[in-house]
């Protein structure tokens, strides 16, 4: 996990990392924890909360903090489901960064570099494997890991169901926050002890966009030692299968970074 300060590495990681628009409006969840449901029916809620679409296409605020200094941006974002999510900088298509079941690539005219790869390099940035289907349902607000591959053991606060492995896995720690109302996560936790690693993601409200439960505003916090990574964000303007265009091309003439 180590934080980079390169612009387009750090708009990347942004978003990899989760209203106001007509038809949307911000959802009330104000389910109570039902001490007697059982795991399996949990896990079967939590899968069926998984919105289908085919396209998404939103402005996403962006806000970060990181030892005392602080940046924001907005960023347009496109998701074809299961294929392709595409980031581009806005007004102006400065940084744009492109993310594929197999591929991570971006570029940034301001120095006319360009990266083009794979999860490695996020995987390594965020300290634990990611792949196209955790990066994606991190955005949606949907459980990092697929939960029927793993046995969990159940329990709860006062407004979450509390899920974690029954046996966790000797890389990390994982801990689900499910909410009691729409069954999307409320928060997500991946921790290392031994590195001193946390990467924390609290879902704080969600909208309804036809009929569908989305993220509206996600704190992420990703620490490592005594660096601290602090990202809020808020989704916007939300449109669901629209015919929408994802142009990507890296110019000519751009140097690759070696990351």
């Amino acid at each position: 996990m180590k934080f980079k300060t390169h612009i387009a590495a750090t708009v990347l990681v942004l978003i990899l990392i989760v209203s106001g628009c007509k038809g949307s409006k911000t959802l009330v969840a104000d389910g109570q924890v039902d001490s007697g449901l059982k795991v399996k029916q949990l896990i079967k809620n939590s899968v069926n909360a998984n919105i289908d679409f085919n396209t998404l296409i939103a402005r996403l605020k962006i806000g970060t903090t990181q030892k005392g200094s602080s940046q924001n941006y907005t960023v347009s974002l496109k998701i074809e489901k299961d294929k392709q999510i595409l980031i581009t900088s806005t007004p102006v298509s400065i940084v744009r960064a492109l993310i594929t079941p197999t591929r991570v690539a971006f570029y940034n005219k301001w120095d006319n570099t360009y990266f083009d790869g794979d999860f490695d390099y996020l995987s390594n940035l965020l300290g634990t494997d990611l792949d196209f289907d955790k990066v994606q349902n991190m955005l949606l607000g949907q459980s990092l890991f697929n939960l029927n591959d793993d046995k969990y053991q159940l329990s709860a606060n006062d407004k979450s169901y509390i899920l974690e492995p029954k046996k966790q896995r000797d890389l990390f720690e994982l801990f689900l926050f499910v909410n009691p109302s729409h069954f999307k996560m409320d928060s997500q936790e991946i921790s290392q002890p031994q590195n001193k690693r946390i990467l924390h993601i609290d879902y704080l409200t969600y909208q309804e966009v036809d009929n569908k439960t989305i993220p509206e505003q996600t704190k992420i916090l990703a620490v490592e030692d005594e660096d601290e990574l602090e990202i809020n964000l808020e989704l916007k303007s939300v449109k669901l299968n629209e015919n929408i265009r994802f142009p990507f091309k890296i110019p000519s003439g751009f140097t690759k970074i070696e990351l």
